[in-house]
This record gives C-alpha cells, sequence and structure tokens, in this order.
C-alpha cells in the first residue's frame, strides 16, 4: 500500500461511536460534510454543504449579544429572523466561540486524518472483539476523495473493517483509488427514473446508474441500499425497476429497504431552511413486505430497514 498522508485534511461534522449499524459488529462512524445531492427528506442536511454551517438553537438563546458583537463581518442582526444573514455569513464559527448559552453551534471542523485516527484508535479493542470497524459516512465521502483515500487507508493499516455509505457520485479514477480500499459498500439507489431523482434530490442519476455498474466491478462486497420515500418511489413499479438494475450488478450481496423517516426535520429550522416533505407519513409495513417478495423473486436477498 503506497504512504498515508496523515495531514491530509478534510471536513468532519461527527464521529459517532458505539453504532451497531452501517457495517458489522461494533462500529464508528465518520461524517465528511459535502454532498452533491440535497434529497428533500435528507435527515442530516448539515452535511451537503462542503463548509462548516451554523445551527442557531432559538430556545437556548439568552439574548445577551455577544454573538452579534463577535461576528466580524455584522452578519448576525437581532432582528432578523433566525438571527443569521446566511448568505453573507463566513462561516468563521466566532459566534459560537463567544455563545455562553449553547445556541450558537457550528457544524463541521477541519481535521487531519492523523487527528480523526487518534480518536477512532481509543475504540479499537472494540473493533477487534466484535469484527466490528470504520464506517464513513456524510453528506458523502467521495466529494472529499482525497481525505477519503488517505483515511482509509490509514484504517487498513491498522486492520480494522472499512466501509462507506455512498451514492458512488465521481470520476472512475477517484473510484478505482477509493473503492478497492472497503470492505462493504452501502451503495445508495434512490430510483431508476432520472427526471424522478432529479426532482426530489437535484441532481440526475444516469452518472449514479452507470458509476454503480464500475463499481460492482472493483467492490469486495455490495449491500444496495433503497430509502422507501411516499410520493418518490413508494410502489411496485419503482421498487421493481430498481430491482431489476440490480440484477445487472456484481458483487450485491443483499438489498435494504429503508422506510423514510423524518428524525432529522428539526435541523432545517437550525440551519435556516425548509424541509421539503412536510406532512409525508412512512410507507406501511405491508407494502414494505410486498417489495420485499418482489426483490426476493428476482434472486436477490432483501432486508427492511438498514
Amino acid at each position: 500500500m503506497a504512504a498515508i498522508d496523515s495531514e491530509q485534511t478534510g471536513t468532519v461534522f461527527n464521529i459517532q461511536k458505539f453504532s451497531l449499524h452501517d457495517g458489522p459488529g461494533i462500529r464508528t462512524i465518520v461524517f465528511l460534510k459535502g454532498c452533491y445531492l440535497a434529497c428533500k427528506w435528507c435527515s442530516n442536511p448539515e452535511s451537503q454543504k462542503t463548509e462548516p454551517e451554523m445551527f442557531y438553537h432559538e430556545r437556548n438563546c439568552i439574548h445577551c449579544g455577544r454573538c452579534v458583537a463577535a461576528c466580524p463581518i455584522g452578519a448576525i442582526d437581532p432582528k432578523r429572523p433566525g438571527l443569521i444573514d446566511r448568505e453573507a455569513c463566513t462561516h468563521c464559527g466566532a459566534c459560537a466561540q463567544a455563545c455562553p448559552a449553547g445556541a450558537m453551534v457550528q457544524s463541521g471542523t477541519k481535521m487531519t486524518v492523523a487527528q480523526v485516527m487518534d480518536e477512532l484508535r481509543k475504540d479499537e479493542t472494540h473493533y477487534r472483539r466484535s469484527g466490528g470497524g470504520i464506517t464513513l459516512s456524510g453528506g458523502e465521502a467521495l466529494a472529499q476523495p482525497d481525505f477519503t483515500e488517505a483515511l482509509l487507508k490509514a484504517c487498513k493499516a491498522r486492520g480494522w473493517h472499512t466501509a462507506m455509505e455512498s451514492t458512488g457520485i465521481a470520476s472512475l479514477k477517484v473510484l478505482e483509488r477509493v473503492i478497492p480500499l472497503l470492505d462493504l459498500l452501502l451503495l445508495d439507489i434512490k430510483t431508476f427514473y432520472s427526471a424522478r431523482h432529479e426532482e426530489f434530490t437535484g441532481h440526475p442519476n444516469e452518472v449514479i446508474l452507470r458509476n454503480a455498474l464500475a463499481i460492482s466491478e472493483l467492490a469486495k462486497n455490495i449491500a444496495v441500499r433503497v430509502p422507501v420515500i411516499p410520493t418518490f418511489n413508494d410502489d411496485e413499479q419503482s421498487i421493481r425497476a430498481i430491482a431489476t438494475f440490480v440484477t445487472h450488478m456484481k458483487n450485491v450481496s443483499r438489498l435494504h429497504l429503508l422506510p423514510y423517516h423524518n428524525y432529522g426535520q428539526n435541523k432545517y429550522s437550525l440551519l435556516g431552511r425548509q424541509y421539503g416533505l412536510i406532512g409525508i407519513k412512512p410507507p406501511e409495513d405491508g407494502r414494505l413486505q410486498k417489495y420485499k417478495t418482489i426483490v426476493e423473486s428476482l434472486g436477490i436477498a432483501c432486508v427492511i430497514g438498514g
């Protein structure tokens, strides 16, 4: 393996420990900022932009004015709804550092591979005893390819199991660098229909589907993930089309049907944004079971849930 660039930097917005999902055993999930999509149901909207962003927890605010004084460009105005002029904000984090009440919280920190590895090594015993490891998530880890590659190389050098959640949007050169470093790829395929994909995510899916086939030649093990979203792909035709496409891929061990949830909805107001699927309810269990039967009828192992 080539030398590891331990000083390579990336923007991380969370490191979640002791996860029992997103791969085998006990895992640590490293969430990276930046995504090519803006899915209407995204539960981590703070992951979509590459630069750090500010959460404003209005209920925590004690209106002390320290954030106003700390902002070097005057982007905070107590009379403004939501307080922050987000178009002017430069994401310097000065307001969060000045806030004594936790009303201002910065999401996203520049870290080196060495700094992330220092955190991950604290739980190395759990990985070894449980057969667990590291999962990169986001956002889209492939949006930070140099950092992702260097971090995966560092994890493999420790002998850890590596996994990554991804939409597969990247150049073929990036895929050839990153995918072989993974023991498991959790690959999102949201719909087979490009116009519908663009309507709900802001991006067509021709590249995603083309890359999925290329990735299946490179990957050791792929679990395809399909978020089942009412008004988007919660119908038999959509699920059958995805499953039929998956039959043309190699190295797919299973397909997961992930029922819609709105757990991240409250984050949108904290970021000064509108949630895109107000009032949508999770799909019914009976429909999910029907979709599972469709997938399995095509010879693909299917799981409901993550």
